[in-house]
């Protein structure tokens, strides 16, 4: 029959122990989860937060239920836009110091209409070599040229800005999500204006979680729209919603809005999705405690681990990937867990590079220390037997 690579891309990927199947989570709670019947610990969660079981956000939901519709009707242009996501849209912007924020279904969707709207008309887009799959996915979908520069190195990301004369956007991770480190975001930002170039952040994982009240990365290193024109970042993580978000300056917004062809042609996001997400950054601006204790509970766990002689990569984040190497040897660390009551996700090719599988541990505010503590016996004992 046609297309018979079908068939043949599945068992190959079989073959390479690089198949995905999804699991059907029947129940969850803060830091748990249940699959066939047997609750789990979950340290494969990106609610870094805890606010998406959270009693406060469920009661909120509840009150927005209520008073906003299900769904929007409509894209944003023909009569999808609401009350509701003017509201949202405000609050990001005046929290920000942005002139104007787009709300989007998702941050794929996001980084796409970004990167593809901009680079229409061609230039050159550099990139952080780990830059998310949808980053490099839209860059490779337009005529723009895509170099990649080595991660977290500003002075080769120097090196190829000085040899560009075309438009050129730059873009990277405020918090890699594979890797969990960060990036040397207020050296590059230096040599990025100076270039009169522009900076695009994607910053999913350090949204809600660093800055003083949970801004992102933009507010931990103090950096202005000026500075970081492009910000993009998610509402499914640690805000525990979903849908994403674009900051950007009046001109930028203008332009999406009348070109954006992700934005323009896309159904609006729930307008009580739009509700509840706002409710939740309120929480998090005034719950600081949430913050501090997903960093007591992460230097908990890297002092645990590290005790326990566990190859930890070079994180501070709530991200902590155990690095394995074997896919093979990934996958059964990963099973020996969940037969112990702890639910790990192995990470293989290609959404991390071969040879560089690993556990990628998620430490949350809503982790007991007893939690932790159980998490690195068992990481442990089975990280040991494979030596």
């Amino acid at each position: 029959m046609s297309f018979a690579f079908v068939a043949a891309d599945l068992t190959a990927r079989r073959a390479a122990g690089l198949y995905r199947h999804r699991h059907l989570v029947e129940e969850a709670e803060p830091g748990r989860l249940r699959l066939d019947g047997r609750w789990y610990l979950n340290f494969s969660s990106n609610d870094y937060l805890g606010l998406a079981y959270s009693p406060e956000l469920q009661s909120v939901a509840e009150s927005c239920a209520r008073q906003h519709p299900s769904g929007s009707g409509a894209s944003p242009l023909v009569t999808g836009h609401l009350q509701a996501h003017t509201q949202l849209e405000d609050y990001l912007a005046q929290q920000l110091g942005r002139d104007r924020v787009l709300l989007f279904s998702s941050g794929f969707a996001a980084n796409q209409a970004v990167i593809q709207t901009l680079m229409r008309h061609g230039g050159r887009i550099l990139a952080d070599k780990l830059s998310h799959a949808s980053m490099l996915d839209a860059a490779q979908h337009g005529p723009a040229r895509l170099q990649r520069f080595r991660h977290n190195d500003a002075g080769h990301l120097g090196q190829l800005l000085d040899k560009t004369k075309d438009d050129c956007l730059v873009m990277t991770e405020g918090v890699f999500s594979m890797d969990g480190d960060q990036a040397p975001l207020a050296k590059m930002v230096l040599r990025v204006n100076d270039a009169g170039a522009l900076m695009l952040l994607d910053d999913a994982h350090g949204f809600g979680v660093l800055g003083n009240t949970g801004l992102g990365t933009v507010q931990a290193m103090g950096l202005d729209q000026s500075r970081v024109p492009l910000l993009m970042a998610t509402f499914g993580k640690a805000v525990g919603t979903s849908g994403a978000f674009v900051a950007l300056n009046e001109t930028l917004y203008e332009y999406l809005l009348n070109f954006g062809r992700h934005y323009i042609y896309s159904t609006a996001i729930s307008p009580l999705m739009a509700a509840l997400t706002l409710k939740s950054l309120q929480l998090i601006e005034t719950q600081g405690w949430r913050r501090q204790r997903l960093q007591d509970n992460i230097q908990l766990f890297r002092r645990l681990a590290n005790q326990a002689g566990l190859p930890l990569m070079e994180s501070q984040t709530a991200i902590q990937p155990l690095l394995v190497g074997s896919v093979t040897r990934t996958v059964q660390l990963a099973e020996y867990a969940r037969q112990r009551g702890v639910w790990l996700t192995a990470i293989r090719p290609p959404t991390v590079p071969p040879g560089s599988s690993r556990l990628r541990i998620t430490v949350t505010a809503a982790h007991e220390q007893a939690q932790i503590k159980a998490l690195v016996k068992v990481v442990a004992g089975g990280y040991a037997l494979g030596q």
